[in-house]
């Protein structure tokens, strides 16, 4: 498994109508996720890794963190390319090009 990651949320705000989370490894910043979070629930608009640190599972730990801590998420508007990816991770195709994850009881 890769190193502990570093989350680093910063809310919407007067600068963005996203919220964004910087997704560091010690003092390396190896990334960053767009979205916006509603209560429990948190749409995905993009999530990138940057190149030099592609494949090493931050990703992954990025997604299991926002599986703690919400009980549905939204991955908006997922490339072909990504699918496999966010299949492997649990979430259903909810056939408007969005994939869908949801803790068990959730309530919509």
């Amino acid at each position: 498994m890769s190193a502990k990651l570093k989350f680093d949320l910063v809310q919407h705000g007067q600068h963005s109508d996203y919220d964004w989370l910087n997704i560091d490894c010690g003092s390396v910043r190896v990334g960053k996720a767009r979205g916006i979070i509603d209560g429990k629930k948190l749409t995905i608009y993009s999530i990138n890794v940057f190149p030099e640190f592609e494949g090493c599972g931050y990703a992954k730990q990025t997604i299991d963190m926002f599986k703690q801590s919400f009980d549905i998420i939204i991955a908006d508007r997922v490339r072909h390319t990504a699918i496999g990816f966010w299949m492997k991770m649990g979430f259903i195709d909810v056939t408007d090009g969005n994939y869908k994850y949801e803790k068990n009881g959730a309530v919509p």
